[in-house]
């Protein structure tokens, strides 16, 4: 399960780059195009979210994160970049 986990960080953390990237270039320069590319991957985003929250729930006990650790997993989601953080430094040597 932590391989899946693993590989839900990282999908994740593309698709959340694709969305602020889709924000800050596409919807001023091509409203067309933004409106094509948010349904799909605001979906695939908002999957992918549920996903690494529940993984890491399941995973907390396996992997004796302690309250903290946890947290800060938890937090990465919300922050750009922050997934890939979590799978260098949770993640790398575990799975």
């Amino acid at each position: 399960m932590l391989k899946i986990f693993k590989v839900t960080a990282i999908l994740e953390g593309i698709s959340y780059l694709v969305l602020i990237a889709n924000m800050l270039i596409l919807k001023s320069n091509n409203p067309e195009l933004y409106h094509t590319i948010v349904r799909p991957f605001g979906m695939g985003h908002g999957i992918l979210f549920i996903g690494y929250i529940v993984l890491a729930a399941l995973l907390k006990k396996s992997q004796n994160w302690n309250l903290k650790t946890f947290g800060i997993i938890l937090v990465a989601s919300l922050i750009p970049f922050g997934t890939f953080y979590v799978e260098r430094k949770y993640l790398e040597n575990n799975a």
